[in-house]
């Protein structure tokens, strides 16, 4: 089914083309595919048809008419995996920093998916369709650590379950900007979609999840802070909505802080993931070691 999206141009988004404000604010939607949509007149504005080169007023409604994506197949790639565990219903892998987990518009190849296809072959569960095959969870393309696949559907569904009871153990540590005045503590506060900005989620009571995260600071740095975070939910950027929501960003997030130099993108590690094995019943846990690039961000803040 086609979706339709309705976004109402703020004050400071006058003067901007069409095509560039879609495109800011509809995070599946690159430029081309916009001015693709605007030919088709997929796209009004106030109720009409526009150009490409259409100049916004401030409160324009924009309507954008997202046709259904066209399946696509995802191909094997010989790319190294960092298998941290492997048997036959399950891998655990260690995601390095950069690498997308699957497929998607402006990301194709070179993503965990890609490579997962080339070691596993048809091994992998079905149950998330041809894009995801065995992704039971997510991490974002600039975090790195931790995550399980399934290989087949009977162990999907038996890790699917405990994430959503709550019972899969998933520990993150960060590096936030900011001092804490407590050591510890807990953020509740639901989760859903930015009203103006699709790219982005929030903190927020309308069409959201509820979401929990537990912190606890393991080192202060002045203005900084090394933490541990554990997830209770798992909800799309939870970590690092709730910390932005407490005021203190993930040192490097670019959409919910500030960009930090010689750093790309979040400073966010998954340590350690625990899950009952679907097929045993024996509860596993493994962790991994920080990566380098945090190691250095620890490094240059021991300095200053």
């Amino acid at each position: 089914m086609s979706e339709t999206v309705r976004l109402t141009a703020a004050d400071e988004a006058a003067g901007s083309r069409i095509d560039k404000y879609i495109s800011d604010n509809i995070a599946e939607l690159t430029r081309s595919a916009v001015q693709g949509l605007l030919s088709k007149e997929s796209v009004l504005v106030n109720g009409k048809s526009v150009s490409k080169n259409y100049k916004l007023r401030s409160g324009d409604e924009v309507t954008v008419e997202i046709p259904e994506p066209e399946p696509m197949d995802a191909v094997p790639e010989d790319i190294p995996l960092e298998i941290v565990y492997e048997d036959s219903d399950l891998l655990v892998v260690n995601k390095p920093k950069g690498m997308v987990v699957h497929p998607a518009h402006g990301n194709y190849t070179g993503t965990l998916v890609n490579a997962l296809l080339h070691h596993c072959g048809d091994s992998l569960s079905g149950i998330n369709g041809v894009i995801r095959p065995g992704i039971v969870h997510r991490i974002d393309k600039n975090t790195s650590g931790l995550l399980i696949v399934a290989k087949n559907d009977a162990a999907h569904l038996h890790l699917a379950e405990q994430i959503k009871a709550h019972s899969f153990t998933r520990e993150y540590e960060a590096v936030a900007v900011g001092a804490f005045k407590e050591p510890s503590g807990t953020v509740d506060a639901p989760i859903g979609r930015h009203k103006t900005d699709r790219k982005k989620m929030c903190v927020t009571q309308e069409n959201s999840r509820n979401a929990v995260t537990h912190y606890e600071v393991l080192k202060q740095y002045g203005g900084y802070a090394h933490v541990r975070l554990r997830l209770e939910t798992g909800r799309t950027h939870q970590i690092r909505v709730h910390l932005a929501y407490i005021g203190h960003p993930v040192l490097g997030d670019d959409v919910y802080g500030k960009p930090y130099k010689g750093l790309e993108g979040q400073c966010l590690h998954a340590r350690k993931i625990g899950f009952i094995h679907p097929s045993t019943g024996e509860y596993m846990e493994f962790s991994s070691e920080l990566p380098e690039y945090f190691q250095a961000v620890l490094r240059k803040l021991e300095k200053m």
